[in-house]
């Protein structure tokens, strides 16, 4: 193979693909990039067995294809050659013993190749009915709910988020068993069968960076174990974690004894200003106590010091609570939220506290309660 290429356009997508390899990978292989270069343009590929991203170069945007063919080089080395090159042409070509020619005006590199067969079969196939949406909603739903996700592997079915789907009703959940994010949308076309899976946290997180924050469209194409997005010229695979995701639809009460409504920005200020006077080993702990339409925050750490913030609430139930809980959580949850108030729903202090948008109910959150009172 030999081309003639930019130095931004072969680092923007050496960017995309490097996401694909894992430092840690014992696998020589799966640490590389294969460049594959055809009369219509230049594919590079990735994956380290958990996801695989593909991307095209097309012809357009190449100087000049000599020769096409195959190579497999070291993913590393190449992106940070690459990346330190000067905005100019690169030349790139493979010459004899399997080596790959990397030049510019003043530099040149040679690397060793891997054996192009060894590289494993991506199997980025199409799905007849994929699930199609904007990349700025779909992002916006995993920023909304992947903090909640478990970084505990022993219970790896919750280091996910959940994706269930029923007719044209997309369910978005990830859940720690300490605190829950639930986002719900409509989408535009409905699937004929329930979809019930998780993807790794880690590998849709990769995902969101690649995306943008426009209105351009996505292709969601579900498999049993595996799923794929397709979007500009990338297309990235996921494994799914293997398992049942636990029933959350009873978790979320559907009355409440207490309802404050209370300017979020207000309240997650007081928040944040009370969690200076927190610390971890006691799980970031602050009270609320609310009196009428007041509501007072506070928290200590003996040897320290203790703060107390109140905030204005409108409270629609004339009943009164004291609860303790994590300012940590408190504070993801808020985030979440683009709304300029948010109802705090309350049954005990030993029961879920719920956070909604008072105006929309496609977004709840969940934070179970800390005992002290």
């Amino acid at each position: 193979m030999k081309l003639t290429i930019k130095q931004p356009i072969l680092m923007e997508h050496l960017n995309y693909v490097i996401r694909g390899i894992s430092n840690k990978n014992l696998i020589p292989i799966l640490n590389c990039i294969k460049f594959d270069l055809t009369t219509d343009g230049l594919y590079l590929m990735s994956t380290d067995n958990e996801i695989a991203i593909k991307t095209f170069i097309d012809k357009k945007d190449i100087e000049s294809i000599d020769t096409t063919g195959s190579m497999v080089v070291s993913g590393r080395y190449i992106y940070e050659i690459v990346r330190k090159l000067p905005n100019e042409f690169i030349y790139i070509e493979e010459v004899v013993d399997s080596k790959l020619s990397i030049m510019t005006t003043n530099s040149s590199f040679q690397l060793n190749c891997n054996n192009v067969s060894e590289f494993p079969d991506l199997e980025l196939e199409d799905n007849k009915t994929p699930i199609v949406m904007n990349q700025k909603l779909f992002k916006s739903i995993i920023n909304q709910t992947i903090f909640a996700t478990s970084n505990q592997e022993s219970r790896p079915i919750l280091t996910g988020i959940n994706f269930h789907i029923e007719g044209n009703n997309l369910q978005c959940i990830a859940t720690d068993s300490y605190r829950l994010a639930k986002k719900t949308i409509v989408i535009e076309n409905p699937m004929t069968n329930i979809i019930d899976i998780v993807i790794p946290t880690k590998n849709i997180s990769e995902l969101i960076k690649l995306l943008n924050e426009d209105e351009d469209k996505m292709e969601l194409h579900i498999f049993s174990n595996k799923i794929i997005f397709k979007f500009n010229d990338i297309i990235m695979m996921s494994r799914l974690i293997n398992g049942t995701y636990p029933d959350t639809s009873k978790l979320i009460p559907e009355t409440f004894e207490i309802e404050l409504k209370v300017n979020l920005s207000e309240f997650y200020n007081a928040i944040d200003r009370a969690s200076l006077l927190t610390n971890e080993a006691d799980k970031n702990t602050i009270k609320l106590e609310s009196n009428g339409n007041d509501i007072t925050v506070s928290s200590n750490i003996p040897e320290i010091g203790n703060v107390v913030e109140k905030v204005m609430v409108d409270n629609k139930s004339n009943k009164d609570i004291k609860i303790a809980f994590s300012s940590k959580y408190m504070m993801d949850a808020l985030k979440a939220f683009g709304s300029m108030e948010v109802e705090l729903l309350f049954n005990s202090e030993i029961k879920p506290i719920i956070l909604k948008n008072p105006e929309q109910n496609d977004l709840i959150q969940l934070i179970l309660p800390i005992r002290t009172y």
